[in-house]
């Protein structure tokens, strides 16, 4: 296992990767091109991505959002201007009453092209790029910088507790591999370790109280992203990073 500090630079570089990486993936997280693909009775590009972040989630939870995902990458550059955190709660829920009339529309595309006719991973992108034109290019600025503006309005990550499409792909994962015990990637605790520092809960990412879950010896959390943050600052070693069956529910 990687050190703390080489841990966390990882990361780091891994997401100014991410964000330089945005203009060319932007299409393969689009909420409207896999609509834009079933109303020809095409499975898209993007389609094929969310699929993937449910398979891998079976393994890895939502370790995406932490160390890959270009949008949440740009809310933690805005984190560097407003460390507020965005503490979720009943808001969290927003996220699906987005996800379920949105997948809901793709499934009577779909019924209404007359069911799925083929496949194309490169659909409306120029060679596999997204942003190829004055058009697609103001459409990635609009997206990119109302998530940029939220998160410097609101805190920390907001988007990914409130908007995020792709998130409840994962969560679902997620619930399932723990469902199934299936072993996977997840953080424990040893609460009698924890000297309640609170170093965890104010450095988090996604503005949980970590500290509570690893007094309560339950680290399970839908919203955390496994970005290993709290393994790494803990001072006492309370958190680790592990992989292996889970008996938490998230």
């Amino acid at each position: 296992m990687a050190k703390p500090a080489q841990r966390q630079r990882l990361r780091t570089t891994l997401s100014i990767i991410a964000v330089c990486l945005f203009p060319i993936v932007f299409y393969y997280m689009s909420p409207y091109l896999i609509i834009m693909g079933a109303t020809e009775g095409l499975i898209a590009g993007d389609a094929l991505f969310f699929a993937g972040l449910f398979l891998t989630s079976l393994v890895t939870g939502r370790a995406f959002c932490g160390w890959l995902c270009p949008a949440g990458a740009t809310q933690e550059l805005c984190s560097r201007v407003n460390s507020r955190q965005f503490n979720g709660g009943k808001r969290n829920l927003i996220k699906y009453l987005i996800w379920v009339p949105w997948m809901a529309i793709v499934v009577l595309m779909f019924l209404h092209a007359g069911g799925v006719k083929g496949i194309s991973p490169l659909y409306q992108t120029w060679n596999g790029i997204s942003v190829q034109n004055l058009p697609s290019l103001i459409m990635f600025a609009a997206i990119a910088g109302s998530i940029a503006l939220f998160a410097l309005v609101a805190g920390k990550r907001a988007a990914c507790h409130t908007i995020c499409w792709m998130a409840p792909f994962m969560i679902a994962g997620t619930k399932i591999k723990v469902a199934l015990g299936l072993p996977s990637l997840h953080l424990t605790a040893d609460k009698t370790r924890c000297i309640g520092c609170k170093q965890c809960t104010s450095n988090c990412p996604m503005s949980l109280n970590v500290t509570e879950m690893v007094q309560k010896g339950d680290m399970a959390n839908s919203e955390c992203i496994l970005c290993a943050t709290c393994v790494d600052i803990c001072p006492q070693n309370a958190i680790q990073f592990t992989l292996g069956r889970s008996k938490q529910t998230p």
